[in-house]
């Protein structure tokens, strides 16, 4: 199958991560397919041939994640905002697979400019659904935040209502319910960590380690508060995914997240300290986070078809702290995104 797949704000923490893994496969393929002794893996899910990949996206940051890319014909990038309607629409109309990452993400970003927050969050996907070609692939991703303040002890499913509690939650579970309407794919993001070229310290575990490893110790504000967790990695590898098996998932919403890492920021805390064993941390009730959001998360669904995820929490704090040590006194310039 040969496809052109459109990423919209592709340069980003999760975009540039997912063009890697897209290289990747395309890459393991071909060698398949002229390999003799690749033979027998050419129909397993980490090869996947596609035509071409358009990133669309701002900039806003100055990132320049994809750079190692310009060199192939089969990538494209264009400058563009996603409010742009008239630049966006004929990306749109060629594409076999759209995944719109593009987003004003997190509580404090949206809370800031709520009109920004819905023009990208909301109003860009259901442009992109109107748009599109009616064999359109369409992958979106939400964020489990939708899920609100769960049940003690009762695990979030597919089926569970969703209680968005801050404006990001709300643009975003508007708009996956325009993709499910529309017989599409979404994704119900966990927590999600790791190294990316373009990376991101406002992330929670990536955040707690960033200080684990800068200050040496953490202060705890709502500590039982729950969270479920994924690395961007997985991220991307569920994205292909959902490609390879459209007709399967069509029309669904999945939770995609660590089966094992539903934690309180409080056990967070102790994961990260067995890799920073001089690791000080208090819990202070002084303050409140006001992100409210505390819930556990069943993956149950998407593992069912087979999807797992290759790697742990562990794995994401071993990472980090190596990318830190390199990134050194540079990491500055991520501590205000």
């Amino acid at each position: 199958m040969s496809e052109k797949i459109l990423i919209t704000g592709g340069a980003g923490y999760l975009g540039s991560v997912l063009v890697q893994k897209l290289m990747e496969s395309k890459k393991s393929a071909r060698l398949a397919y002229h390999d003799p002794k690749y033979k027998e893996k050419v129909e397993t899910p980490s090869f996947y041939v596609w035509d071409k990949v358009t990133v669309y996206d701002n900039l806003m940051y100055k990132q320049t994640p994809l750079t190692n890319y310009c060199y192939r014909g089969d990538f494209q990038f264009v400058q563009g905002d996603v409010r742009d309607e008239e630049k966006l629409l004929p990306l749109v109309k060629e594409a076999d697979v759209i995944i719109p990452l593009a987003a004003i993400v997190g509580f404090p970003a949206c809370e800031a400019d709520k009109e920004l927050a819905t023009a990208v969050n909301t109003n860009q996907i259901e442009f992109i659904l109107k748009n599109k070609k009616p064999s359109c692939k369409v992958i979106y991703p939400n964020t489990n935040s939708g899920y609100g303040v769960g049940e003690a002890g009762v695990h979030c499913t597919e089926e569970t209502p969703l209680n968005p509690i801050s404006h990001y939650g709300k643009t975003k579970c508007a708009a996956e319910d325009a993709v499910i309407k529309d017989d599409q794919i979404a994704f119900r993001l966990a927590t999600v960590f790791g190294v990316s070229p373009r990376m991101r310290l406002d992330l929670l575990v990536n955040d707690f380690t960033y200080k684990a490893y800068k200050d040496g110790y953490l202060v705890l504000f709502e500590w039982h508060f729950n969270r479920n967790y994924i690395h961007v990695q997985d991220v991307a590898l569920a994205f292909i995914f959902a490609i390879q098996n459209y007709e399967f998932m069509k029309g669904n919403a999945y939770n995609i997240g660590l089966s094992d890492a539903n934690l309180t920021k409080l056990e967070l805390t102790y994961k990260i300290k067995e890799h920073f064993p001089a690791l000080s941390v208090q819990c202070d009730s002084i303050k409140e986070d006001p992100d409210k959001r505390d819930y556990i998360v069943s993956n149950e669904k998407i593992e069912s078809l087979g999807w797992r995820p290759y790697y742990t929490l562990d794995d994401g704090i071993r990472e980090l702290k190596k990318c830190f040590t390199i990134l050194g006194p540079s990491l500055n310039q991520y501590t205000n995104l």
